[in-house]
């Protein structure tokens, strides 16, 4: 560093410091900082749904459950689980896959309809939801 002492006009010394190698040395550093430090990788991996060729709409399962219990696949009864399996497993091997639509009852048991979604889970089904449910809004 540099330091300018001149004498101006009288008995008075003036010291000067030149600034500029100091702002030289603070980019300097700043830059390799910024060079060394780690990239930052913030990744999320998700299973996004695969699009189905355009202009064909995938298929669509109808399945109401009733307050007794009662699941109808498509406007037809069930005898039960084990046939709501059977139906799964059929609908699993077919491509593209169907889309379900669950409409429970308002008063629906809990545990029929999470029968029903953890059947449609365990039978490879990925594509679920709930339908018509602007009757549970309070």
């Amino acid at each position: 560093m540099a330091m300018n002492v001149s004498r101006r006009g009288g008995d008075q010394a003036t010291c000067d410091m030149n600034t500029t190698p100091l702002i030289d040395v603070m980019l300097v550093l700043l830059v390799m900082m910024i060079m060394t430090l780690p990239a930052q990788h913030h990744a999320i991996k998700m299973d996004l749904p695969r699009r189905s060729p355009p202009g064909t709409p995938p298929p669509t399962i109808s399945i109401d459950i009733d307050p007794d219990g009662t699941i109808v696949w498509n406007n037809q009864p069930l005898s039960g689980l084990d046939a709501l399996d059977a139906r799964f497993r059929e609908e699993f091997r077919k491509n593209p896959q169907a889309q379900i639509q669950l409409r429970p009852s308002a008063t629906a048991k809990y545990d029929v309809v999470a029968n029903v979604m953890s059947s449609a889970q365990r039978n490879g089904m990925t594509k679920m939801g709930f339908t018509n449910i602007a009757k549970f809004a309070p």
